[in-house]
């Protein structure tokens, strides 16, 4: 073999083993969880700045990094605390923490250092509000969510707690105050969109957080019934909040009630149809249209936001 050939052989290998790492660390990361949680507290941050007038680069880009910081952190403790159950479900086995590519204590190091640097950035360049936010957003997925997935289907509205309090993040950063009615309804639009999107994927896999040890509203729910009419529930609440908060409270101009209640109102279209089939594929259209849901809902209310003056 010439010395060019084991040149290009070791280059390629190392190239292979750059990607690999790299794909293992966005996986135990959950770069598109993480990502999510950032874009929802950049939402946060743009409807405070709207209310009050006063936008910061600085204050978005540190806000941004200790929160993305933060979140990569649980993401990495979550895994570390769910490897056996992962690693008996299909869709989970493959990360790097139950197929044993990346060692236990690596990511232990990891998880801590990128939590430590998430809170601690917050801390000292955005303000106290803000990062007792992400700590409460911690506190909740790790030590209350993540356990509570064994033992209690209730888990999921202690996730939705969870999830919702990231606009917070950005609220608080924008100087704005938790006890406002802007607050309010961030927290309840991040809460109730959760519970149709988480309810559609638990039904899709139901069987494999049953194979985990989870316990999910899904459980055993073979016609989808249950599930759908959780979906419909929420769904219903959901298209209330879009509607109402524009047309009853001075922190949204009226004609924010259109599209929230437009897309409120597919949502729950989209519900009441998996009710009616039971099918995986109206329950797999309603879990996208969740994520659909989300970002239009997002620019909906921006846009519909009160200006400051």
């Amino acid at each position: 073999m010439s010395e060019e050939t084991q040149t290009a052989e070791t280059s390629d290998a190392a190239s292979g083993s750059l990607k690999g790492f790299r794909e293992d660390l966005m996986a135990l990361t959950k770069a598109r969880l993480s990502l999510l949680v950032v874009l929802t507290t950049l939402f946060g941050y743009l409807v405070a700045a709207r209310t009050t007038g006063d936008f910061s680069w600085a204050t978005v880009l540190h806000t941004l990094l200790g929160t993305i910081l933060a979140a990569a952190g649980s993401a990495v403790f979550n895994q570390l605390m769910e490897v056996e159950p992962d690693s008996r479900m299909k869709r989970t086995s493959s990360r790097p923490l139950p197929s044993n590519r990346m060692p236990k204590p690596m990511a232990f190091i990891m998880g801590w250092l990128l939590c430590a640097f998430g809170i601690i950035h917050l801390g000292m360049k955005v303000n106290f509000t803000a990062t007792s936010m992400a700590a409460a957003t911690l506190l909740t997925y790790l030590f209350i969510y993540t356990p509570m997935k064994r033992t209690s289907s209730f888990n999921t509205i202690v996730g939705g707690v969870s999830g919702a309090l990231p606009p917070l993040i950005g609220w608080a950063a924008g100087d704005q105050s938790l006890w406002s009615v802007g607050a309010l309804f961030l927290f309840a639009l991040l809460f109730l969109w959760q519970m149709p999107h988480f309810a559609a994927i638990n039904w899709m896999y139901r069987e494999e957080y049953t194979n985990g040890g989870f316990k999910m509203w899904s459980n055993n729910d073979e016609t989808g019934r249950k599930t759908a009419r959780i979906a419909i529930f929420f769904s219903v609440l959901t298209f209330l909040l879009g509607v109402l908060f524009p047309l009853l409270t001075p922190i949204m101009s009226w004609w924010g009630a259109i599209g929230g209640g437009f897309l409120g109102l597919w949502m729950l279209w989209l519900s009441v149809k998996f009710l009616k089939s039971g099918d995986r594929k109206d329950a797999r259209t309603l879990f996208f249209f969740t994520l659909l849901y989300l970002p239009l809902m997002m620019i909906v209310s921006y846009f519909a936001w009160v200006k400051a003056g």
